[in-house]
């Protein structure tokens, strides 16, 4: 069952870059995830967190403005990809098979978010809507799995 969680953070990745490393880092910050005693430490403290969340939250206003680049251009893309991997191992279980299911759920998560985005926005006729559904999609989604796993 962890894999299936490391490739959907990855999915989650592919969403919003940041927002699953945001999550893992509270999750090691409450003690859902246990990083104590290990080099991985760092990821649950405070300071960490704080970075991470405001990274994540720096994401979300950024996805809002009209001149934000696609998802799908190399670097964007890539981002996710890395993020996506990381996320994956991160998670318990072995880190390399995490790290794959994580980039693998990058891809599916930008390709399949970018889709179903833009099925919603044509469906309300703006992009802002559809654009806070999958915010609320990630964010929802990536604390469910770091909770969960």
């Amino acid at each position: 069952m962890i894999y299936v969680f490391a490739l959907l953070i990855g999915v989650v990745a592919g969403l919003r870059a940041m927002t699953p490393l945001a999550a893992i880092s509270w999750a090691a910050y409450l003690g859902w995830i246990d990083f104590a005693g290990t080099q991985l430490s760092f990821i649950g403290a405070l300071p960490t967190v704080i970075i991470l969340t405001i990274l994540a939250i720096g994401e979300l206003v950024t996805d809002q403005l009209p001149k934000t680049p696609s998802r799908k251009v190399p670097v964007q893309f890539g981002a996710r990809i890395v993020l996506g991997a990381l996320c994956g191992a991160l998670l318990p279980g072995n880190w390399i098979i995490g790290a794959i299911l994580g980039a693998v759920g990058a891809v599916i998560g930008t390709y399949g978010g970018a889709e179903a985005r833009s099925r919603l926005a044509a469906s309300f006729g703006k992009d802002q809507p559809a654009a806070l559904i999958e915010d609320a999609v990630a964010i929802i989604a990536a604390l469910l799995i770091v909770y969960l796993v």
